[in-house]
């Protein structure tokens, strides 16, 4: 019997792990063409990458060590890390899979096999992958927060994204953090964008439809109120693939509305279940799939309850899944992916098309290592471009740092503790808090922090701060609300995220628990206990009611950086948690585990 490169590359990580083969040889044999060679397995390729976060750079990006999952989700992906997470997935002993999907040895590995990402790496894979499939026999999708997440997407309002997915060849996406510049610039952007842009649950308001000021905009649909097409049929090795979009669905609760006030989101599964029906019936696909930026928990509900999605590629919770889910619905049953963040990771789904309709399939996740793929030298000289103007801003180096500074984990990140120290040293503050998001890269112990890596994890549209009072019970109830849209026990009410980052603030922290009752013990670094109907001095940043009146955030954390010199983090702010022992999405906590 014969192996393929690829069955001998993972026999050989096996044995490595064993201790039969030096890891460091397993490296050295694993070329960029046997990591990424991947012939076709059917007769129509659809490659995914989603959450790249205006990411035209090679970056770090350190994978959680907490998310953890209860009830539906407990032990199931994406509430898997780690060690639970390799065993899960069937990938342990291939040192590239390992460093690629989990944190474990992260600060050493990364030394090793280098950054990930840059568009200039991805144009490179993407059309390696194309090539393998034949021309005209694939199609790239994007899920969305692609045209946000850097300083020249801010400066560009998200312009020099376009401009990269136009190069790249993207054919369809969706959005999400698209919708955080304002509408008439979401449009433009839109218009200017080669491929197709698509989100069936995205409507223009009852009461806006009779005066919408966008009415001559090609996706608008008056009958239906859709503001943007909500699928495409492409053409595909004579096949017709059905593409749906479907955005954010809380977009204007999560981000501000007051940027896009005529659109409504939503869920919206029975429309998605009405207009899969209307599809299939009279536009005949041999294939229907959904580009998703529900989250990846809201796609497994949605694909249980919906009938006739062949596949969903998801984005927005930044889960990188080395295999798809399959979920059983009335009509039969639907693969939900989802395809990690920042450009780390492209997606590859062949399908089998005979007969009208799928017959098989088969799906890998690649990690995209710069140091493996030859930069495209089209789109090098496009980021190169982009940069420029913005270059001096962008390079000037502000600390070092003394630790990896990461963000991603439900509770808090070394980066995010950085924000949090700056804001209460900037506004002289007992307590801050800063959102959870997923998106920010990461820096390695040493290297210096620039103003491009502040920008990486703080460049929004809606970037300035505040300090105010609040009283305990405000902290407290504060703290509740974003804690139950991590750990609620249905996953439409899920917003995705993580928890709010807090800064100079303790807690206890019961996921399992009702509403109301999650969150006690609240102390302040000092150990004073906080006291409900007294008023505390707290700082933040990205409000989404109404414009904060304080310095934009980023200029906040340089200030704190050049002071500092070095990035050091003195005291992690994260909870003690209830309920979370023995829970496969949870790894080496950096606070205590009571229960």
């Amino acid at each position: 019997m014969s192996l393929s490169r690829r069955e001998f590359v993972r026999l050989m990580g096996m044995a490595g792990a064993a201790g039969l083969v030096p890891t460091a040889a397993i490296a050295d044999r694993q070329p960029a063409e046997t990591l990424y060679d991947r012939p076709m397995k059917g007769n129509v390729r659809l490659l995914h990458i989603t959450d790249t976060h205006a990411q035209l750079l090679p970056i770090y990006f350190r994978e959680p060590n907490v998310n953890l999952g209860y009830g539906y989700a407990f032990g199931k992906a994406p509430h898997v890390v780690g060690n639970q997470f390799l065993n899960h997935f069937g990938i342990a002993g291939n040192p590239y899979e390992e460093h690629a999907f989990t944190y474990l040895g992260y600060d050493e590995a990364a030394e090793r096999y280098g950054k990930v990402g840059g568009f200039a790496h991805l144009k490179t894979l993407v059309d390696q992958l194309r090539a393998e499939a034949g021309e005209g026999n694939s199609l790239l999708l994007d899920g969305g927060d692609t045209w946000q997440g850097s300083g020249t997407s801010y400066k560009t309002r998200g312009m020099d994204m376009v401009k990269a997915c136009n190069l790249l060849g993207v054919d369809v996406m969706t959005g999400h953090w698209e919708y955080t510049y304002l509408d008439h610039e979401v449009l433009k952007n839109v218009n200017a964008f080669n491929g197709e842009f698509v989100a069936q649950n995205v409507r223009v308001r009852d009461e806006a439809l009779f005066d919408y000021n966008y009415a001559d905009f090609d996706g608008f649909d008056e009958d239906s109120g859709h503001a943007f097409k909500p699928y495409v049929i492409k053409e595909v090795n004579g096949a017709r693939i059905a593409v749906i979009g479907q955005a954010f669905p809380y977009t204007p609760i999560a981000n501000p509305g007051r940027f896009i006030p005529d659109w409504t989101f939503g869920i919206r599964d029975d429309t998605m279940q009405e207009l899969v029906d209307e599809v299939r019936e009279n536009e005949r696909p041999d294939a229907v799939v959904v580009i998703s930026h529900n989250g990846m928990d809201v796609d497994l509900k949605m694909a249980s309850v919906v009938s006739g999605i062949d596949a969903i590629f998801g984005g927005h919770t930044h889960d990188g899944m080395p295999a798809p889910t399959l979920v059983k619905n009335p009509g039969g049953q639907t693969l939900v992916t989802n395809a990690g963040s920042n450009g780390k990771f492209v997606g590859v789904m062949d399908f089998d098309i005979r007969n009208g309709k799928v017959q098989g399939f088969n799906y890998s996740l690649l990690p995209v290592f710069s140091n493996l793929l030859t930069p495209n030298a089209e789109m090098a000289q496009l980021i190169e471009d982009v940069r420029k103007p913005y270059s001096g801003w962008l390079n000037e180096e502000l600390a070092t740092a003394d630790q990896l500074l990461y963000r991603r984990g439900n509770f808090n990140g070394t980066f995010d503790q950085v924000i949090c120290d700056a804001l209460n040293t900037h506004y002289d503050s007992q307590i801050s808090l800063s959102p959870g998001f997923r998106w920010g890269t990461t820096v390695m112990e040493g290297q210096k922090i620039t103003m491009d890596n502040v920008l990486d994890q703080t460049c929004i549209t809606y970037p300035e701060t505040y300090a105010r009072e609040m009283s305990g019970t405000d902290i407290k109830n504060i703290l509740e609300d974003v804690c139950d849209n991590l750990f609620n026990v249905d996953p439409y009410y899920q917003q995705g995220g993580d928890m709010v980052r807090v800064g100079g603030l303790d807690y206890v922290c019961d996921p399992k628990a009702p509403m109301g009752q999650r969150i006690n013990e609240m102390t302040l670094d000092n150990g004073v206990k906080v006291e409900a109907n007294k008023q505390y001095k707290v700082s933040g940043w990205a409000t989404v009611g109404s414009q904060s009146p304080g310095p934009m955030i980023w200029d906040v954390v340089a200030g704190y950086l050049r002071d500092q010199k070095v990035a050091k983090v003195k005291k992690l702010n994260v909870p003690a948690l209830k309920n979370a022992k023995g829970n496969p999405g949870l790894e080496r906590y950096n606070g205590s585990v009571i229960s």
